[in-house]
């Protein structure tokens, strides 16, 4: 999927913006004590007041355009920003629009 069609929707764009300061827009992780590796999807349910379904469907799209990466701790997955693929992304519409 196309990162602009990902970013059509507000709440894929709020989780990023979440994801961009974890630790200000999400409580402290019970079973790891750092966001090193994102934050964990349950967090970002709550958030967003969303269906687990709603917030996994959105989560798969944004990781299929390369915009999060998952890391997996035991049963929970969690998610943090590809810094990479954003500013590359930013940087071609800079210098196509």
């Amino acid at each position: 999927m196309e990162i602009s069609k990902v970013l059509a929707n507000q709440t894929r764009v709020r989780i990023l913006k979440w994801l961009k300061d974890p630790e200000s827009n999400f409580p402290p992780h019970q079973d790891i004590d750092h966001f090193d590796d994102g934050v964990c999807v349950g967090y970002i349910q709550d958030k967003a007041g969303l269906s687990q379904s709603t917030i996994s469907t959105y989560l798969t799209s944004m990781q299929n355009a390369d915009l999060i990466i998952p890391t997996r701790h035991g049963k929970w997955t969690y998610y943090r920003r590809n810094e990479e693929v954003i500013k590359s992304y930013i940087k071609s519409l800079q210098q196509n629009l």
